[in-house]
């Protein structure tokens, strides 16, 4: 089962950018942290396409 984590950086934080990342699909946990980065999202899936599929819909959510 693959796992990836991914860190996020944002303009400006947002307590409702974590609710949503926490929906999607494959995100097991999603928790702010202090540094370089915003954001850590830990996500799971059950194949490789799946878990890209679940890293394209945050990168989609980073552009808006």
């Amino acid at each position: 089962m693959p796992m990836a984590y991914m860190l996020i950086t944002t303009e400006e934080f947002d307590r409702q950018l974590l609710k949503v990342l926490r929906k999607i699909k494959g995100v097991e946990e999603a928790y702010p942290i202090y540094g370089v980065y915003d954001i850590i999202v830990k996500t799971r899936a059950d194949t490789m396409d799946e878990l890209k599929k679940t890293h394209d819909s945050i990168r989609k959510l980073e552009k808006n």
